[in-house]
């Protein structure tokens, strides 16, 4: 199965500005099920994703993302669940849609610029994560 993605201008803009010396980017869920979402909660399980931009590849997102782009844009088997295998990102109002063959995914889709860091606990106290 190849899942393809394609980008309106708008959102291709959006993506491409932000990208910079980043060479990989992935289609993740930011829920809280993976290292690169501190957001989440059972509200938010499959209705909010991001795009992560990382230095070099994540082996634990190994679906190549076919795109008209050109990225290196992958997504994990956990994410495939909420995906169909049409895929379409737009931008609106400075916000980035995902929509499928099924409609709306999340229309409030972020993009992050990955930077290593750990939680602390007062920070998990706190409500960072949630």
């Amino acid at each position: 199965m190849t899942v393809k993605i394609t980008f309106s201008p708008e959102a291709a803009a959006a993506l491409t500005s932000k990208l910079g010396d980043r060479k990989v980017v992935l289609l993740a869920l930011n829920d809280g099920s993976n290292q690169y979402s501190l957001q989440g909660g059972t509200c938010t399980i499959g209705a909010s994703f991001q795009f992560v931009l990382l230095d070099e590849k994540d082996p634990s997102y190994n679906i190549k993302l076919a795109n008209d782009l050109g990225l290196d844009l992958y997504t994990a088997e956990a994410e495939m669940g909420f995906l169909d295998d049409n895929l379409s990102v737009g931008a609106k109002y400075g916000m980035l849609s995902l929509s499928g063959d099924s409609g709306l995914i999340d229309s409030a889709v972020k993009i992050n610029r990955y930077v290593p860091s750990a939680l602390t606990a007062e920070q998990v106290k706190n409500g960072v994560s949630c």
